[in-house]
């Protein structure tokens, strides 16, 4: 079993299957809106946090005018919260199975991610897991989003554990460097986007589940 004394997740398609909810939502809206967006494009917001997402939407889209990129961030956005808030956001593979062990073993849980905090809070809560977390490292709570490191050393900090003794989870690019940046194990799960090469040099290792993370902590 390795030293692991606490255990950092992000949440955005790593906990849950929320990704592809953002992309369809935000395809339909831009499609009815007639604003020329992609796959492609949604791919370079992943792990971006909303702020920095919404000034590069109105830069990129400033040809379509102001009000009615707004209007797509106001309606995709908004339609995106009520499916999470009805609770219709499913649990990736190996999820409950690893927070099962973590708690088990007494291994200390906490949730960073570059959402904001009530949005964490009704995820958690309709998936009857935020009492397997001692606590929430929001959006909220940084200066600086991913991949600045900030939001893994101040989860790092309220775990109270070492750097080499905590694991950051992380499934996307910018939390990868947020967690090197703090110099912290980081296991990779990939979502939507598979690891370059040199990314997966950064890591411990690269996973197809969070099933995995079990057996390599049992190790």
């Amino acid at each position: 079993m390795k030293n692991i004394k606490g255990v950092i997740f992000d949440m955005d398609g790593l906990i849950f299957d929320t990704e592809a909810i953002y992309y369809k939502v935000q395809q339909e809206t831009a499609d009815r809106l007639g604003i020329p967006f992609s796959k492609e494009i949604y791919l370079e917001y992943i792990g971006v946090a909303d702020e920095e997402v919404f000034v590069d939407l109105h830069e990129r889209y400033a040809s379509h005018g102001k009000e009615l990129v707004q209007q797509f961030i106001d309606e995709s956005w908004g339609e995106t919260h009520r499916i999470f808030k009805a609770g219709e956001v499913e649990l990736k593979p190996g999820a409950l199975e690893l927070l099962q062990f973590l708690e088990e073993n007494q291994i200390p849980r906490i949730v960073a991610s570059s959402n904001v905090r009530p949005i964490i809070e009704v995820l958690l809560e309709h998936a009857q897991i935020r009492d397997k977390f001692q606590g929430i490292v929001s959006a909220e709570d940084v200066q600086l989003a991913k991949p600045d490191p900030e939001i893994f050393m101040i989860a790092r900090e309220r775990l109270g554990t070492e750097a080499e003794e905590t694991l950051v989870l992380e499934d996307a690019h910018h939390g990868v460097m947020a967690a090197v940046g703090a110099a912290i194990p980081v296991i990779m799960v990939p979502d939507l986007i598979p690891p370059s090469e040199e990314l997966k040099e950064k890591t411990e290792a690269v996973f197809t589940s969070l099933h995995d993370v079990i057996d390599y902590i049992q190790a």
